[in-house]
């Protein structure tokens, strides 16, 4: 923070601010780099004020710079400066912002906020914000933003350098230039380097091949994530139906957009409802909420398993040393569960496993839980062998066999089945197929047990 700020102020920074010189900061002394290069420290500088400070420290900002910074913020400190800002400033600091990030604010405000908000906005900005609002939640026409450069086929590449210098302080990157025709349908993507290359009396259409990746405005977003990722783009265009060009997801997005399903994906496998916000930005009764409802849930499984145990007390009076055993047996089951479905819900959300290949992974995954319950078997036969004798020996060796093998298939399952019910397969939790595992394991353990006394 300090010293880019430094530099530009020629002056301490933190001396500046616990002395309130917010006239420090403003345009008329300052050559500011471009914003999104100084926003991330002036967060780190806002964020560490206090709230009355924070208005202040944010209204010494030129307007661009303002914008930027508003764009980084976490959503309670802008609810905190939307509420004192004047509704000018409010005009303004919302032109200024990019579209993409101008909807992620108003989606993320409630209802009524929303709409003061958009009475704020210009008719064209109004139109606009209107349009990608429209979109469904969490598809990429939310996600897009309409400020790009676009050429036509029938240009020079002279006239299309001239329009891209014009028009590309406007747009979010200039790295791929779009090819339309005349009804805006998108007919190619080209990077800015085949135009600076190319001779300038050559047409558009002449470096042209036609190739180009686009997406859906309908398609979730991870998928345009997922698409940016296939084929490397720093930019992807969306189309409508028609193949119309409305606009185009850029990579910081896409980032966000991963960063954030990572953390719903790890929130949902630790059994925990996800929330949007930081942890330090969630308050103690939302942290609450989201844990207790999928702990109630997991103790009431986990008394499956105390009705396994009490259906086959008998057989536990009659070989007490079986009842050694329990502790590892329900361990070793739903690590193994726990492990198969967190494999399979990365593999299943880098698109590396389809739905339709269900049966081959079924087929697998037999194989290697039956080699890791022949491996561990080994070890829990000599354990049994040792605290109870050879017929406990066999009980444990038989039933790791068999538990591991099904629990492997249980947790590789899971995850299909939720995608097979329209939910995220994230839903398949450790703890989820740990505690089913439980009650599978010991059921298992006591029908080999009966099985083994019985011919012993």
């Amino acid at each position: 923070m300090s010293e880019m700020l430094s530099e530009l102020l020629g002056n301490d920074v933190e001396t500046l601010i616990a002395q309130k010189r917010w006239s420090a900061f403003t345009r008329e002394r300052i050559d500011w780099p471009e914003p999104e290069n100084v926003a991330p420290e002036l967060v780190d500088v806002l964020v560490g004020l206090r709230p009355t400070d924070q208005v202040l420290f944010f209204r010494s900002l030129p307007k661009d710079v303002a914008a930027e910074v508003f764009a980084y913020l976490d959503r309670d400190t802008r609810d905190r400066l939307l509420a004192k800002l004047a509704s000018d400033e409010t005009r303004h600091l919302l032109e200024d912002m990019s579209p993409d990030d101008r909807t992620a604010l108003l989606e993320e405000l409630p209802g009524k906020v929303t709409q003061r908000l958009l009475n704020y906005l210009s008719a064209d900005d109004l139109a606009e914000a209107r349009q990608l609002l429209g979109y469904p939640d969490e598809s990429a026409g939310r996600l897009m933003t309409p400020d790009y450069v676009a050429v036509r086929p029938e240009w020079t590449i002279e006239h299309a350098l001239s329009h891209i210098r014009q028009r590309g302080d406007d747009s979010e990157t200039i790295d791929m230039i779009y090819v339309h025709d005349h009804e805006w349908h998108l007919l190619d993507a080209l990077p800015l380097k085949a135009f600076i290359l190319t001779r300038p009396k050559k047409t558009v259409s002449e470096i042209m091949d036609g190739s180009f990746v686009s997406i859906s405005a309908y398609e979730d977003r991870e998928e345009a994530v997922r698409t940016m990722q296939r084929y490397d783009l720093l930019a992807l265009p969306v189309v409508d139906s028609d193949g119309v060009l409305l606009g185009i997801v850029t990579i910081d997005d896409a980032l966000d957009v991963a960063e954030a399903e990572a953390t719903e994906d790890f929130h949902l496998t630790a059994a925990v409802t996800p929330f949007k916000t930081g942890y330090w930005d969630t308050s103690a009764w939302t942290l609450y909420i989201s844990r207790v409802g999928w702990l109630a849930a997991l103790v009431l499984v986990s008394l499956v398993s105390s009705g396994v145990i009490a259906a086959y007390e008998e057989v536990l009076t009659r070989e007490v040393a079986l009842s050694f055993f329990i502790p590892l047996l329900i361990g070793a089951g739903g690590n193994a569960g726990s492990q198969s479905a967190t494999m399979m819900i990365r593999a299943i959300s880098t698109d590396e496993v389809k739905l339709r290949q269900w049966f081959r992974v079924f087929s697998r995954e037999i194989f290697i839980g039956l080699i890791l319950g022949t491996s561990l078997g080994l070890l829990g036969f000599a354990l049994g062998l040792f605290r109870g004798g050879v017929d406990v020996g066999l009980v444990v060796a038989i039933s790791m066999v068999a538990m591991l093998t099904i629990t492997n298939l249980l947790g590789m399952s899971l995850p299909f089945l939720l995608i097979r019910l329209n939910l995220d397969p994230a839903s398949a939790s450790g703890p989820l197929v740990a505690s089913v595992a439980d009650a599978i394991g010991l059921l298992v353990y006591f029908q080999v047990a009966q099985w083994v006394f019985r011919f012993l």
